[in-house]
């Protein structure tokens, strides 16, 4: 299938509710739009469902940061801080849209199998309501 830059800014036009003008083909999706994290995801969701496009090697965190502040991200860094960030902008887009696949190839990298970032966030959060539970009946 063919698409155009059109068909691509009218998604993002009506995904991120941005103006017509603040849409180039090469603006950053996620600086120049301010769409990330769950968004970004949503986005992204939308975009392989409305245009058919294959994200099996999509990796999210090569192209936006998490939502919210992570305790655990202070001694810990999550996946998007362990690698060097590529935009994604309306012209990737386009170019994926026409493939039917996701087309940026990712650097090799190598992230630990295990997030410990949100483990320590988990062990925290336990502690507080045990500690909290304690208070309670002491």
């Amino acid at each position: 299938m063919t698409y155009t830059f059109i068909d691509i800014k009218k998604f993002l036009e009506d995904q991120v509710g941005c103006d017509d003008e603040e849409i180039t083909e090469s603006c950053d999706i996620v600086n120049d739009l301010g769409c990330y994290g769950d968004d970004f995801f949503e986005l992204m969701f939308d975009f392989s469902k409305k245009f058919n496009v294959d994200m099996t090697p999509y990796l999210w965190y090569f192209h936006t940061k998490e939502e919210g502040n992570s305790i655990g991200g202070v001694f810990f860094r999550p996946p998007n801080k362990r690698v060097i960030r590529i935009p994604v902008t309306p012209k990737v887009l386009v170019e994926c849209a026409c493939a039917g696949k996701w087309i940026i190839i990712y650097p090799e990298h190598e992230l630990p199998k295990k997030r410990y970032d949100l483990i320590f966030n988990l062990i925290l959060i336990i502690s507080f309501i045990v500690f909290m539970i304690y208070r309670c009946f002491k």
